[in-house]
This record gives C-alpha cells, structure tokens and sequence, in this order.
C-alpha cells in the first residue's frame, strides 16, 4: 500500500522551507501524490506564514477549474494535489501573552494558599530568568528553547482538549488541527518531513517534541492513536545560515527578551550535540538531514536596521539552503520503505562543488538522481514561466500572459483552450509572479522565489546568468529557450518552434495516463510536454 505523505512547517524558516516545497510540487517533482501540509507557528500573523499559504491557495486555484478540484495528476506541472492545515498556538489573549500569565493558577480558597502560589513562583524562578517569563509570546519564542518545548507541546494538546471538550466551540484553527492528526492516525503507512531550522525558536522548540506531542494528542480521537511503527518521521537540522543587525538598548528593554543572530552559532552547536545524544529524537526520527551554509557567507533578513522579531512585516527573501531543505523532503520520501526500518535516527548530509570560494549548484547537488529530474523540471517551468511573464507580458506589460500565449497556440492551430477564461488564466500568471518575478506600477522589477534563490548564492546555479535577466526591457526579448548553463539542454531553434511543438498530435496530453480531471489541468499538461520535447526531456 502506497504512503501517504504529511509536511510539517514550523516557524519562519520552516515557512520558507515549505515555500521551496510547494514549488517543487509546482514542477511535477511529486507525480500522483496527495500531500497534507500542515502550518505551524506561535505567531498567526508571520509574514513568511501568510506568504506560504497564499502561496498554497493559489496553487490550488491553479488546480480547480469550476468548481472541480484538481487530483494528482502525472507527468505536468502542479501534479501534487496539497492538503492545507492551518494551525497557530495563540497567545493574542492578554491572558496569554507570557509564560507567567500562562502558567499562574489560584490557591485561593485553599489551605495554605499563600505557601502554594509562592512555591509555584519559586519552581518557575528556578528554571527561567524573570525575563523569559515575561517577554511577549506572540512573535514566537526568541531562541528560549527550553520554553518553547514546553509551551509548544502543551499548545498542541491544549487544542485538541478544547476540539474533544467541544467541537462546535472550537476554534478554526483548532479544528484544523484535530483534522490534520486524525487524517495522520488514519493511516496505515504514512510519512511526516518536519521543516524548521535548529538554531532559533520556533523551530528549534518544536522539532524534539512534535513526534510525541501528536502522538499524545492522538488520544483524544479515541482509540487509534498514532503508531511509531507506522508512521516515519523525518527532519532538517538547519543550522544558522542569514543574520540580522542586533537589536539596540531600547529594543531589548521593551521586548525584554529578543533573538540576535550573534548567538546562532553557539545555539547551532548545541542543538546538533542535543539531537546526537537524546534518546527520544534518535528513536522517533528515522532521517535527520544536517543542511548548513558557511559563517563567512550569511545572509542578512535586516529590516531597515530594526530586528524584526514576528508579525506581517517579517517576509524574509528566499535562500538556497530551504530548496536543499526541500530536496531532503523528496529524498525521504522516495526512500525504499526497507530503508526505514532503523531504531535510531540517520543522520544525512551532502556537500556542494566549491571553486575559488564560489559555489556551484548543479540539479545533482540537490537529487542526485541519473535522469538530472531537478534540472529538467524547473527548467522547464522557468521557460514557461518566462514565456507568460515577459514575453506575453503578465508581469512587464501587466496583460494576460497566459490569455494571450492561448490566443498565440489558437492562430498556430491549438485551439483547445480558447474557452478558459481571464480569471482561470491569471491565477496561472499570479503563481508565476511568485515564482519567478513581477514588475510594479513604477517598472521597478520585483524578484520572485527562483530569483532570490540565485540572489543567495556566491556562484552558479544550474542557469546561465541571461536566464536571471532583470532589466524590464530586455526581460522583453528574452529566450526561453537558452536558459542553462549546459547547453545541451537549451531548445534547438528557440521560441518560434514551440508553437508548431505543442500542436503536433504527439504532443497532446492523455487524460487517462495522466489523471487529468480539469481543462486547466488539462492545458498545463499540454505545455509541459512541448516544452519537455524542445528540452529533450522525455515525459509521459
């Protein structure tokens, strides 16, 4: 029986992780798959959350055509059909805002009431500083680990106290939740990759005790708890990869504790030395992928000098660490299911090409796989993406790209998607702005995910640098043809080919070898396989 595949993203970097993965589902890297994905973060409000699930629900509508959703398809682009779960411990209350609101409780009425509540403090003094228990909760939890495990867990089962107490007075994202673990438990194989990094808070916190937080929560759907035997966990341990400018004197008074990147380094080390020795980790994990980028080469996430700690404002650029993020997703989840049989934990890393202190991505660097199926994927979405952007103008032009690429196919004699409409068709744009680029009201180009990705690295990335071309004007005369590095894999006579590509009848999509369920599903089908043939990249 196949696997079904859950995604974990906790956190700011976990978002961004998922980011990575949702493209990746984008390119067809998960033919037939259904994927449940849930969000988890202590901050409902996280810019980097509600990019990645706009993100998602964009996806979807890409997907759903009239009211039909779209399936797992095979062999084109969106080929996974994602599940989202939303979920956020909420501390927005002003009860429960900090650890000491939290976590206070009346004696009265009882003997000794004084005596009671003063042990209380004592016990809570003994193991966090008057600050950690004040600071405002939030915005997550600032790199206080030992407290983030502790509320993350207890933020989890509290949830599904409240769905299993009462269900209609539940909250949305509660539900959400409850639905998520009841799918997971439903299961008789599943797969869980948990997206976070090991060296800040959220993420940090969550990762050692989300195994057993919903394997405890679990119990309050009856009798089908969650079996370690059955379901497989695997993990990022990220470690520090960007900086930010340290918070001046009057941040750090008001906020009373806040995250600096200057520690990164040290929480790293001993987040890695955590995860070597515990017993818990070790045994409920069966893949733990050590991802890490060098010191001397950081990233800043500085805002305009402020640091950021959370809400809407933090939307973080994207980096090249959370697609191999990502790619440790699709390696965990194409792994013979022999191969996760282990008692304790895996741990896996894979080094990059370096030269001259530049780097060099290639597809291999990713998946190591003989077909070059990264390469071929997202090449072959970048060029479409290029195509509805900038030659048929939905980013430089602000028109219709993909409407107008349709009238293009229809006067070369594919006239099969003249019935899709504006609104159909700009969801497709509106995706490919967030994956590649945009260009605003001014002309000022704005970078999309692939553009910031290439943005974070000293070096090459599987694409010639034309194919990162950001001049409005000359992104208008783009070929999207000649976008790699290795030109063998470049189209042979360019654009003006495609058209007559797609129209020859080896080209046409089948609905039954390829699950196709809507006529958007159905277009993108077709695309793909044109442009896969002027790739040379054999597909269904």
């Amino acid at each position: 029986m196949e696997e079904k595949l859950f995604v974990i993203a906790i956190g700011g970097t976990g978002m961004r992780c998922l980011e990575s993965f949702v493209h990746l589902c984008a390119i067809g890297m998960f033919d037939g798959k259904e994927i449940n994905v849930l969000t988890l973060d202590t901050d409902q409000s996280n810019g980097n959350k509600g990019r990645v699930e706009q993100l998602i629900e964009l996806y979807n509508k890409v997907k759903r055509d009239e009211g039909v959703e779209g399936g797992a398809n095979a062999g084109t682009f969106f080929s996974a059909k994602i599940n989202l779960y939303k979920f956020f411990t909420e501390y927005g209350d002003q009860s429960r805002k900090s650890f000491s609101l939290l976590s206070a409780r009346s004696a009265a009425g009882l003997p000794n009431a004084d005596e009671i509540e003063q042990d209380d403090k004592d016990l809570a003094d003994l193991f966090l500083d008057k600050n950690v228990q004040e600071f405002n909760l939030e915005h997550g939890y600032r790199a206080q680990t030992h407290l983030g495990s502790l509320l993350m867990y207890h933020g989890i089962l509290e949830a599904m106290k409240h769905v299993a107490a009462n269900k209609d007075k539940a909250a949305e994202h509660e539900l959400a939740l409850a639905e998520f673990i009841r799918e997971l438990v439903s299961q008789s194989n599943a797969r869980v990759f948990v997206f976070g990094s090991v060296f800040g808070g959220t993420g940090a916190s969550s990762i050692p005790i989300i195994p057993k937080a919903l394997k405890d929560a679990s119990t309050f759907e009856g009798n089908n708890q969650l079996d370690f035997a059955k379901v497989k966990f695997g993990s990022t341990l990220l470690t520090q990869y960007f900086s930010f400018t340290p918070p001046d004197a009057n941040e750090k008074k008001n906020e009373k504790v806040i995250a600096t990147s200057e520690n990164f380094a040290i929480n790293s080390q001993a987040a890695l030395q955590f995860y070597q020795g515990d017993p818990t980790v070790r045994q409920c994990y069966k893949r733990l992928y050590h991802i890490g980028w060098p010191n001397g080469k950081t990233f800043s996430y500085s805002e305009g000098g402020k640091t950021l700690t959370g809400g809407g404002e933090q939307k973080n650029a994207c980096h090249v660490v959370e697609l191999m993020c990502a790619c440790a997703a699709y390696d965990f989840f194409n792994l013979d299911a022999n191969d996760l049989n282990n008692e304790s934990a895996v741990y896996l890393y894979r080094s990059v090409e370096e030269k001259d202190d530049k780097f060099n991505f290639t597809g291999k660097t990713f998946i190591n796989d003989e077909s070059n199926l990264l390469t071929n994927k997202l090449g072959i979405f970048f060029s479409f993406a290029h195509i509805v952007l900038s030659l048929h103008g939905a980013a430089t032009r602000q028109e219709l790209g993909t409407k107008s690429f349709i009238k293009f196919l229809s006067r070369k004699g594919t006239k099969d998607y003249d019935q899709l409409s504006d609104e159909q068709t700009k969801e497709i744009d509106d995706y490919m702005k967030y994956f590649a680029y945009d260009v605003n009201s001014k002309r000022e180009f704005v970078p999309g995910w692939i553009y910031q990705i290439y943005a974070s690295i000293p070096g090459q990335f599987i694409f010639n640098s034309e194919a990162f071309e950001s001049v409005v004007k000359r992104l208008e005369r783009i070929n999207p043809g000649k976008l790699f590095a290795d030109d063998k894999l470049n189209w042979p006579k360019g654009y003006d080919t495609l058209a007559d590509t797609i129209a020859s009848p080896s080209c046409r999509p089948n609905f039954e070898k390829q699950h196709l369920s809507t006529m958007k599903e159905k277009f993108l089908a077709h695309i793909y396989k044109g442009i896969a043939k002027e790739q040379h990249f054999e597909t269904i």
